[in-house]
């Protein structure tokens, strides 16, 4: 099939990637304005601009693609759009452009954790599994009938960057595999359960502070579920130090947020039990393992996280 593929982060590079080295031909890519700089200001493409001019495919680039690029889709000779991670919502016109339509790959088991950052949230919220579903786009917010998924158990102490690598090379998997069947009209769509739907919003800065108030594994979640972005932090001494990767304990440490330093290692009260403190970075330095930290901070008898 002739494809249009629409994206832009990273995690939709995979899907690119795949399309491009499977049977089908990618016709043109669409990805969001350039709006990322570097340290001197200068703008920066995005990873799917980069990947689609790296094989010398033509990349548009809408600030509003409901008006602005209606009548270029219009002209290219193209039997399906595919979108991955895009960041524009499309209208009934473009998703009805095309003889397959619009499918989407997302990254959750729909019809839970619809919308913005469902890996995040899937792994703040504790979940033990998720994966990718492939879905045919309408006009509601990732409401669409499901053509095919895949699912995948979430680690333990897995982050939400290290599960985004993860599903991202599972999506570009099933996503040929779904075109492959959706062209010989062997897909059979099945409506979402609205009863079921869940929806998940983007995650801002604030989502990333640790309140050692609550559970070690309400904690450890949210830690690993914010890594590598906004990123987790506290407040030691009034001063904003981010936190890498932690670890549950069990024990009885004091008042919630108090730290103990045992041997090398630094551990965090919480309400039960404590959390280990493998990794952190103070403001302007770099991250640094807590043994180092240790080494070359020494902490008041009452210091806590707040």
């Amino acid at each position: 099939m002739k494809v249009i593929f629409l994206g832009t982060p990273d995690f939709a590079v995979a899907s690119l990637k795949a399309l491009i080295k499977s049977k089908h031909e990618v016709v043109a890519v669409v990805s969001q304005p350039d709006r990322a700089k570097d340290r001197k200001g200068n703008l920066l493409p995005t990873p799917v601009k980069v990947a689609a001019q790296e094989n010398g495919i033509e990349v548009y680039q809408f600030e509003k693609i409901r008006t602005d690029g209606i009548e270029i889709l219009k002209s290219i000779d193209a039997d399906i759009m595919v979108t991955a991670a895009y960041g524009q919502i499309l209208s009934r016109e473009i998703l009805e452009m095309k003889r397959f339509g619009v499918i989407n790959v997302h990254a959750s088991l729909l019809p839970k954790y619809r919308g913005s950052a469902p890996i995040q949230w899937a792994v703040i919220n504790g979940e033990t599994e998720t994966g990718i579903t492939i879905m045919q786009t309408d006009v509601g917010v990732d409401s669409g009938a499901m053509l095919s998924s895949v699912k995948t158990p979430i680690g333990e102490n897995e982050t939400a960057g290290e599960l985004t690598d993860r599903l991202k090379e599972m999506g570009a998997d099933l996503l040929i595999e779904t075109l492959e069947l959706l062209s010989k009209n062997k897909i059979i769509a099945v409506p979402q359960d609205e009863m079921s739907a869940t929806k998940c919003r983007m995650l801002e800065k604030a989502d990333g502070h640790l309140d050692f108030t609550r559970n070690k594994r309400e904690i450890v979640c949210r830690c690993n579920g914010v890594t590598p972005f906004p990123g987790a932090y506290a407040v030691l001494d009034g001063t904003p130090v981010k936190i890498g990767k932690v670890l549950s304990v069990s024990g009885n440490y004091g008042k919630c947020g108090k730290i103990s330093v045992v041997g090398n290692e630094m551990i965090a009260a919480c309400a039960d039990g404590g959390i280990k403190i493998l990794q952190l970075q103070l403001p302007g330095k770099n991250m640094m393992l807590a043994k180092d930290f240790l080494r070359g901070h020494r902490l008041n008898d009452g210091a806590e996280f707040v």
